[in-house]
């Protein structure tokens, strides 16, 4: 007995004595305040935030300090939209038909890493094979550096929609085919089916396109692809399951039926009208924009060959009007979170997103809350992520100068860390 109490006093003097991680910001922007904060210290202690001081301080001898007084501090980023399995180019037709699963992994791993040294700590992954709910394990592991992931697995469409696979091919073009298990369904119980399968695999939230796409090899990019009553199958199954549901979405009407349907965001919104803009505003509905994936189909559209015909016709329509329609609907009052569909555009470059939207009006403080406390709102991780704040994740990135008078600061780097542990310090 004695024995274990000088075991047990041994353990509890260790913690008490646990070292510290000091962290001195120049300028600190939290996440939560209109105007940064000057001269101002986070403690660290393992893989949270325990403390947010003013002034300069550094603990006793034994915790560790890191001098970022020439910097700007903020949260973690998030990009509530990416799709971290691939990477387009002008190939991209012919890999999804010569890449195996184990191609896609290791392909993930870069970008995941990639898309972590750009300051993003969280992600939403849109949709892939379902390698990223592999990804999302081996992160979690520590077997793979790159973001927190919050994956869909495989999104759902209806037959001929946006992430129908067999789109524009030979109906022998591919061994069988699909459907719910494939992420492809169409009525009230396919979807449920389709849904349920999804989270039997381990997704985190749902991903459903309710018009169709680009990047696809059908027609048309903006005509209604579900019913509001289908669209409500899959919204409350999911809710049944404790998930939320994102939607691909770029015509008014399919933008309506899901507002309607009761998504919980709006992805791309192209055409979203003023009707549209309302119902969102009634019903708490986010607008996630992703500009720079319109701007840079767009121009890719224009090099001759990068792109199938029919698909360069979709994005020299749709590329241009993504911007636009985002700073109307930030003027009219819809939320918005950040989030870029990387994988469309190269990973890495995510914070170009910011330019765009300082661009259409949102003042940069309101840009950089959007890829923090609220997409943090968004994901439904408030009490974990999104802000420099006691008890949540030590997800802290900083930048040298500032970024309120220059936004494309964020587009480098110059301090990473993630649940306490420093990717880069330079």
């Amino acid at each position: 007995m004695k024995k274990l109490f000088c075991i047990a006093a041994i353990l509890i003097s260790a913690s008490a004595f646990a070292q510290k991680t000091y962290i001195q910001c120049g300028k600190l922007i939290d996440g939560i305040s209109n105007t940064a904060q000057t001269e101002m210290t986070i403690v660290v202690e393992g893989k949270l935030i325990t403390d947010i001081q003013k002034g300069y301080t550094s603990g006793s001898a034994s915790d560790k300090v890191i001098d970022l007084k020439n910097k700007t501090v903020m949260p973690g980023l998030i990009d509530c939209h990416v799709h971290l399995e691939h990477q387009y180019g002008k190939n991209r037709t012919t890999e999804r038909f010569t890449q195996n699963d184990a191609d896609i992994a290791y392909i993930a791993a870069v970008y995941a890493k990639r898309t972590l040294m750009a300051g993003f700590t969280t992600v939403r992954d849109l949709g892939g094979t379902g390698v990223n709910i592999s990804l999302r394990k081996a992160v979690n592991l520590g077997q793979v550096d790159g973001p927190r992931i919050i994956t869909a697995g495989r999104a759902i469409s209806a037959s001929g929609g946006h992430m129908d696979e067999s789109d524009g091919f030979r109906d022998d073009a591919f061994n069988h085919k699909m459907g719910p298990d494939d992420g492809v369904a169409d009525g009230r119980d396919e979807l449920i089916k389709a849904v349920r399968l999804q989270i039997k695999r381990g997704s985190d939230v749902i991903k459903i396109a309710s018009t169709g796409g680009v990047l696809d090899l059908t027609e048309n990019s903006s005509g209604a692809e579900f019913s509001i009553d289908e669209i409500k199958a899959v919204v409350e199954t999911a809710k049944d399951y404790g998930l939320r549901v994102a939607c691909h979405a770029h015509g008014a009407e399919g933008i309506k039926r899901a507002i309607l349907g009761g998504v919980t965001s709006i992805e791309h919104g192209t055409f979203m009208n003023d009707e549209d803009m309302e119902l969102a505003k009634k019903y708490g509905t986010y607008l996630v924009p992703t500009i720079i994936a319109g701007r840079s189909t767009a121009d890719s559209a224009k090099i001759p060959g990068y792109f199938p015909p029919v698909i360069a016709r979709k994005a020299l329509e749709v590329g241009p009007k993504i911007q636009a329609t985002f700073g109307r609907a930030y003027k009219a009052g819809v939320k918005i979170a950040f989030g870029t569909d990387a994988g469309v555009y190269p990973h890495g470059k995510n914070a170009i997103e910011f330019q765009y939207m300082v661009e259409a009006g949102m003042p940069p403080m309101e840009a950089i809350k959007a890829a923090t406390t609220s997409a943090a709102d968004l994901l439904g991780m408030s009490d974990k992520i999104g802000s420099i704040s006691k008890g949540k994740f030590a997800d802290i990135v900083a930048v040298d100068g500032d970024p309120l008078t220059d936004i494309t600061i964020l587009q480098k780097m110059a301090f990473v860390m993630k649940e306490g542990k420093i990717y880069t310090n330079q």
